[in-house]
Parts: structure tokens; sequence; C-alpha cells
């Protein structure tokens, strides 16, 4: 497979990232986030789609949700950029999800499967260096400076009644995107708790079989 076009899906904290960025690098493909095509086109003329406003950036400075059908519009502008890519955030919904399959057909649907308790321990255990914006874990990867150890900050997302809140989103809107892929048959399932690099390993395995 010379390009694949991969589909990645996990809760927060499965690792998404990580596995994203080893794709991208080892595949020579692109990582296409919601969030980047969103911010890379914010000034995407809309005004044929009868929203409210005429670009999605217009929703974005009124910190408002940017319409379904305008991420769609978004979303199929940048994968017909791309030779190749791991999309990542998107689709969010069974309805996003039918629409993907309008844009592009997948090689691969990856989900990074990970245990509530895990990802609530990894989200909780993340610190920031305020002066920096370097992101480490109490656990997993703590800073070797004691300096930067004694200025690390927990963000207001990353404590445990905001991290609940945002499993319990995520579970209400993407695990039926889960289930449509299964019903598919076309979901690879890779077992997010491992070491990141026994992920990787099984991630990669699975990309390649799919060739």
């Amino acid at each position: 497979m010379a390009q694949p076009r991969i589909l990645i899906l996990g809760a927060p904290g499965a690792g998404k990232g990580t596995q994203s960025a080893k794709i991208t690098e080892e595949f020579d493909v692109d990582h296409i986030t919601t969030g980047d095509a969103l911010r890379n086109n914010k000034e995407m003329d809309i005004s044929d789609m009868d929203t409210e406003y005429d670009t999605p950036g217009e929703y974005m400075d009124q910190g408002e949700l940017v319409p379904d059908e305008v991420v769609n519009a978004i979303v199929d502008e940048a994968l017909s950029q791309a030779d190749g890519f791991v999309l990542d955030g998107y689709p969010r919904n069974v309805e996003q999800a039918e629409e993907l399959e309008d844009m592009t057909d997948l090689d691969v649907v990856l989900y990074l499967d990970v245990g509530e308790d895990e990802l609530v321990h990894r989200l909780t255990g993340r610190r920031m260096d305020p002066e920096t914006g370097d992101i480490y874990h109490v656990e997993y990867n703590p800073p070797e400076d004691p300096e930067v150890e004694e200025r690390l900050v927990q963000r207001d997302d990353d404590t445990e009644e905001t991290v609940k809140e945002r499993l319990s989103v995520f579970r209400e809107n993407t695990e039926p995107v889960i289930e449509h892929y299964e019903d598919e048959g076309v979901l690879e399932r890779v077992d997010g708790e491992q070491a990141p690099d026994a992920v990787w390993e099984d991630v990669k395995e699975t990309i390649d079989d799919a060739a």
C-alpha cells in the first residue's frame, strides 16, 4: 500500500496523537484533524450553505459549534488534497460517518481500545509546564529537571470531574460510530493499554495487513 487512507478512533487519552504521529512518519501520509482543518479553512466561503455565518471562522470567533454540514465540507476539502492520510477527530457521529463514506474509501479503520479506569488515570496524571506549554505525566513521563517538576500544573481539562464528563460525552456521541464500523465488519481493534511501542507494532501490522 503506497499511501493508505486510515481512520483512527479512540477516547480522549487513548493515544491517538502518539500513534498518528508514528503513522504519518512511517507511511508518508497527512495527519488530518478536524481542529487543524477548521483552523486552516477559517475563511472558506460557505455562503451557499444557507448557514448563519458565511465562513467557519465566524462560528469559531463567536465560540459557537460549527454545524455538521460545514465540518463535512471542510473535511472533504482536506481529504481531497491528501494522497494518503490518517484522519483523527472525525466522524463524531453516525451521520458524519455516512458522509465520510461518500467522500473517500478507507483502507483501515483503527480503534484504540482502552478501559475507562486507565483513561482516567492517564488524563488526570497529565501536568503542564506553564512556561513552555510542554505536557508531562506524573508517572509515565515526569520531567528530569526538578525545577520543571516544581512548577508543573494540572489543567482544568485534566481534573477527574472534567475527565469523566469528557469520557461520558465520548461514549454518548462516538461509541455509536464504533458500533457502526463494527457492524460494517471493517473495525480493527488494537489493545491501547499496552506500552506505546507495543501498540505501535500492532497498529503498523494492522495497516500492513490491509495492503
